[in-house]
């Protein structure tokens, strides 16, 4: 299994993944260097797993044969459903991808499925942790690199797209995030919050904040903004268990 990867590992869990990720961006800010945070976002991503593609990784790359690997091919195929409403019935439809979304099985599968995105980020020398499809890329810097490095996270993005979209996935650049962090006098320098990203013809700007499972990360690092935000809810849960 992928070591980069949190989800469905024993002793892991988002808290870990958030702990990783954000210690890493800290001992670079203590280094003096200057981090990209880029949190890549999938479309569908359960739904659109192709099931050869799925066999093939299964029998190839982790060695399942003959009547382990039937288990799995039985388990994802064969699938249908139909919708009824208001005494109306749809026709059935037959499912020719995804895995089986609420099942223990489904993010384990999917997991298996996206494997290989830890090879192609490392030809890169960008760091690349998950949890389950939550992928967050980062790599660090000093401060005059930071375009180099922007070029460099650039041409990863690019190539897991690239790889993405072979394989029946979709990168949503709309919804992909950017995060530059480190010392508050290093990111004053910067022209706005730092580098973009030109995605083709999608340009991913640079933000001030971003949530990383669950947690809001400052480009400075702190985090007041998670705690504010944190604090509020709290509030309105208090009074609305008052009233």
């Amino acid at each position: 299994m992928p070591s980069a990867q949190s989800a469905y590992q024993k002793y892991h869990s988002t808290e870990t993944a958030t702990a990783k990720v954000f210690n890493d961006l800290l001992l670079a800010t203590d280094r003096g260097q200057v981090s990209a945070l880029c949190l890549l976002d999938l479309t569908a991503a359960f739904d659109t797993v192709d099931h050869q593609l799925l066999l093939w990784r299964l029998e190839c790359q982790f060695g399942l044969r003959r009547i382990a690997l039937g288990w799995f091919q039985s388990y994802i195929s064969g699938r249908s459903y139909r919708v009824i409403y208001v005494g109306s019935t749809s026709s059935v439809i037959y499912i020719v991808c995804s895995v089986p979304q609420g099942s223990v099985l489904g993010p384990l599968l999917f997991i298996i499925y996206v494997a290989d995105l830890v090879d192609i980020v490392g030809r890169h020398c960008v760091t690349l942790h998950s949890f389950a499809d939550d992928t967050q890329l980062y790599l660090h810097c000093h401060r005059k690199d930071t375009t180099v490095a922007a070029a460099q996270l650039t041409d990863c993005v690019v190539d897991v797209s690239r790889w993405m979209t072979a394989n029946r996935l979709r990168l949503n650049t709309d919804k992909t995030e950017l995060l530059w962090t480190g010392l508050r006098h290093s990111l004053f320098q910067f022209q706005g919050l730092g580098p973009a990203l030109q995605l083709g013809a999608d340009t991913v700007t640079a933000c001030n904040q971003v949530r990383l499972l669950g947690v809001t990360i400052s480009a400075d690092l702190s985090l007041d903004c998670h705690v504010s935000i944190v604090s509020a809810t709290s509030q309105i849960y208090i009074l609305a268990a008052i009233y």
